[in-house]
């Protein structure tokens, strides 16, 4: 079970620099931190981030392709045909023909991928809870209602 530890974190020495107030350095370390707990999450499922992120996809419904995959997710295409590669080698995920285009790949889950998801957001779930401790649950709620809006540019 996490600890989700609510005591605030003193600033480091530098943040009091013009460059801690900079929206890319504060998205980048708040990245970079959460990617670590993440990842910690993930050992027990033999997961990382982005296995995991390509897992979600692939549960959604939504029926990705590998380059929907690559758009959405910021990866080189390469990336995601190895994240796929292994996903499908452990029998969480399948690439099928698409419905809409013939000759497309989607990418979906299996009844196992599906199972390994439940788990896996579960641990997920808690790691972003200890992140994001020192916010309420409305901050929290906020704070991706802006990312959302600022990433794509409309009301979410």
């Amino acid at each position: 079970m996490a600890v989700h530890n609510k005591e605030a974190v003193e600033a480091p020495r530098l943040a009091a620099a013009s460059i801690g107030n900079d929206v890319g350095l504060l998205l980048a370390k708040l990245h970079a931190a959460g990617s670590v707990l993440n990842n910690r999450a993930l050992v027990d499922y033999g997961l990382r981030e982005r296995s995991f992120s390509v897992l979600t996809l692939a549960c959604s419904g939504l029926e990705p392709t590998q380059r929907e995959l690559a758009d959405f997710l910021s990866l080189d295409p390469s990336q995601v045909v190895t994240l796929v590669d292994e996903l499908e080698r452990r029998g969480l995920v399948q690439r099928v023909q698409g419905k809409q285009d013939r000759r497309a790949k989607i990418v979906v889950s299996t009844a196992e991928g599906r199972k390994m998801h439940t788990k896996a957001r579960a641990a997920m779930d808690a790691a972003e809870l200890d992140q994001l401790a020192v916010l309420s649950e409305e901050e929290s709620k906020e704070l991706k209602r802006l990312l959302r809006k600022a990433l794509w540019r409309t009301p979410v």
